[in-house]
This record gives structure tokens, sequence and C-alpha cells, in this order.
């Protein structure tokens, strides 16, 4: 099965920028996307012909042109919900949960901390409860999580950690709560099969020809539950592919 994440960053400004091309060509299963930062309304005849094919689900933000994430599966799913239950969390349309017969399959965009961490308390109780959720949605069967988790988890996931050590993404509190939610059942897929891999990044500042440099993050994630750990058999950066601050990640699990 083939899974595919890609933090587009404007859903409606990256069909311009190569979309529809790499959508086509990787011909995933399933293609989950944050950041579209539009209404369902607002899908029009393009995105349609795009998305034919595919089941398509979308979870906006009150706000619009905000967050938001979206689905697109081949297969049909037996359920599918919105957020994770908690008025205060699901305001800004941040995860999508999809439920196969063997797994469950959760697209998230995890909130940005921002610029003077602003925003760091709230970002932890969201990962409290958002790993609540996924351990009692791995109670019942495994659990597939993708998107922008916006953390670079280890030194290895970024060119500059040192001088970035305390930014948003970067911080203490942040690595920790990533590192909480491994140990408690799941697994990073990319460093499962790649633990000593440097310079892979999935996001890349627009300031300081950072991409051109390959001064980047690796903030794009694709985490298994370890049940299905042996069930992992490639995972990608497609760090050649532009139209985004991110590049699309995948998947291909045996499932």
């Amino acid at each position: 099965m083939k899974l595919v994440s890609w933090n587009v960053n404007g859903l409606r400004a990256v069909v311009n920028k190569g979309f529809e091309d790499f959508f086509r060509d990787i011909n995933a299963d399933v293609f989950c996307v944050q950041e579209t930062k539009m209404q369902e309304e607002q899908v029009d005849d393009k995105l349609k012909n795009i998305f034919d094919g595919y089941y398509c689900y979308w979870n906006s933000a009150e706000k619009k042109g905000y967050s938001g994430t979206a689905v697109f599966s081949k297969i049909k799913p037996l359920n599918v919900t919105y957020g994770i239950g908690i008025e205060e969390h699901d305001k800004e349309g941040r995860v999508i949960t999809v439920e196969y017969e063997n797994f469950y399959l959760v697209n998230c965009y995890t909130p940005n901390a921002k610029r003077e961490l602003e925003r760091l308390d709230y970002r932890m109780v969201w990962e409290d409860e958002f790993r609540n959720y996924l351990l009692k949605l791995n109670e019942k069967k495994p659990v597939v999580l993708c998107g922008d988790l916006n953390v670079a988890h280890e030194e290895i996931d970024l060119k500059n950690p040192k001088t970035n050590r305390g930014n948003a993404g970067f911080t203490d509190e942040e690595r920790g709560k990533m590192t909480e939610l491994l140990n408690s059942g799941f697994t990073d897929t990319f460093r499962y099969l790649y633990p000593n891999k440097e310079g892979v990044y999935s996001w890349w500042s627009y300031m300081f020809k950072a991409r051109e440099k390959n001064a980047g993050w690796r903030i794009d994630y694709f985490i298994v539950s370890k049940s299905i750990e042996n069930k992992i058999k490639e995972s990608y950066i497609f760090s050649e592919i532009m139209g985004s601050d991110h590049c699309p990640v995948g998947l291909d699990l045996e499932i």
C-alpha cells in the first residue's frame, strides 16, 4: 500500500506549481494533505478532476485561509472522523482519521509553537491529548500517523541544530513530546530504515536560499504502531518535489 503526505502550504496555490503532475505520477492509494488553507466549498472543477477516482475528505479550519487537512483515498474507508473530540483543538481542521479494515490512518497538522514560543504552552496540551487519542485508537487496531508534526526530533533531523536549539520546532519540550510518543509504542518509519542518514529534510525556510543550500528540517513524518513496524517496506522523502516550503513524504506498507 502506497501512502503519501504533503504540507502543500495552500492547495489552490500548489495546484499551479506541479501538484497535479506529482499526484498523478505517484499514484498513491491514499494521499494526505496538510495546510489546505481552504474550505470544501472552494473545490473547483480543476481540483475535482485531479481527485477523480478518489474518495475525498476535508477538515477545514473555522478561520478562512488557515490550516486545514484533506485525505484522498482510492479505498473506501469503513469510517471517517474529524478532529480528536476536544472542541479547543478541533476548530482548526488539524486532524482527519480514516479507518480501514486493518489500521487507522491519522492525518495531522500539528500546531506550530510560533515565534517567541507564544503557543508552546498550548502545544504541550495538544501533544498530551493527541497522544492519548492515538493510544486509544491503538487499543483497537494499529495506527499510521502522517503529516506535518512541526518538530525536528533529533539533531540529525535539521541542518543547524546548535543555532536552532530553543526555536519553535526544536525546543527541548517539543522534542521530549516526540520521544514520549515514540516510547508509548510507535515507530518513526524513516529512522527505522535509515537511523543514521543525514542531510535529508522535508521543510526549508523561504529565507536565505535555505532550500538551495539544503538548510532544512525533517518535520514531516510517517509514524506507525510498533506492532506493524515489520510491515514497513520503504519510507520516502521526495526532496526534489517543489511547489511548497515542504516536500512530500511517503510510505510503502505491506498491510
